[in-house]
């Protein structure tokens, strides 16, 4: 796989090189909403000017192209087993981002293998420096193969609904994700809230359950940034779909404008 050279092999070679603010978007559980979560603030992200890449990290079990509706011929499985170069993989998108798309049903990537964990590394080593935020779409649960994707970002989005199984996978992840990585900070997103403010009062139960029976790695209690709720919105229904992202199809529905706002408050942190 051809990796572009450091900032030490270049010709000005005291310029510090350019590094990514990388974020993973995860979830306790699936059907939360996280992957049109991560592909539509791609799209905010990327209105407001910043060059964005979607890193689909869902090895086994890639929906991104389906959200997106792309039909990739070059994934990172073959990146991975040196069919095709980086640059052949990272593909435009709807919304004005860029992608890198895993292939779906692939047995090999459910296990954190020795030569997973270093392709992945690679490939995230080689694209820091060519975007300004990239967004890592992470599987749900706490594989080992989830929290090690989580683990290459600086940080994390938990993508939770209200419903009782969701929170209480969303409590694991966060208790897991303490533990593990020493994460003192997460932030939260809430997706398919009934009414507007219903996700900071979910934010704020979960914050209190933390506070009580989780303690980090190192003793410090995890803080639960609130990002933004999503409503139920019947135009999430129709873009999703029509495999087109909500920000073109219905831009200024309720849940496309929630995350616009989420957008917004994830470059003011």
């Amino acid at each position: 796989m051809m990796v572009p050279m450091s900032a030490n092999d270049s010709p000005n070679a005291s310029a510090p090189a350019r590094l990514a603010r990388t974020v993973a978007i995860t979830s306790g559980k699936g059907g939360v909403g996280k992957t049109f979560v991560s592909a539509n603030l791609a799209a905010a992200l990327s209105r407001q000017g910043l060059k964005v890449l979607v890193l689909d990290a869902d090895l086994g079990l890639a929906n991104l192209d389906v959200v997106l509706n792309l039909y990739p011929k070059i994934t990172l499985h073959d990146v991975f087993t040196g069919k095709a170069q980086l640059e052949e993989a990272i593909l435009p998108a709807p919304g004005g981002f860029s992608v890198l798309l895993a292939g779906s049903g692939l047995v090999e990537y459910s296990r954190l293998t020795p030569e997973v964990r270093e392709q992945l590394l690679t490939i995230f080593d080689a694209v820091k420096p060519r975007f300004d935020v990239i967004l890592i779409d992470t599987g749900a649960g706490i594989s080992d193969v989830v929290l090690y994707a989580i683990s290459m970002a600086h940080e994390v989005i938990v993508v939770a609904t209200p419903e009782p199984t969701s929170m209480t996978d969303a409590y694991a992840t966060i208790k897991v994700l303490s533990a593990q990585q020493g994460r003192e900070q997460l932030n939260l997103v809430v997706n398919q809230v009934n009414r507007t403010g219903d996700g900071r009062t979910i934010c704020n139960q979960l914050q209190q359950v933390v506070e009580r029976f989780v303690q980090g790695a190192n003793g410090n209690v995890p803080r639960l940034n609130f990002l933004g709720d999503i409503p139920l919105d019947t135009s999430v229904r129709e873009a999703v779909r029509k495999r087109t992202l909500l920000l073109e199809l219905h831009p200024g529905s309720p849940a496309a404008q929630s995350v616009v706002q989420i957008a917004t408050r994830l470059l003011s942190r």
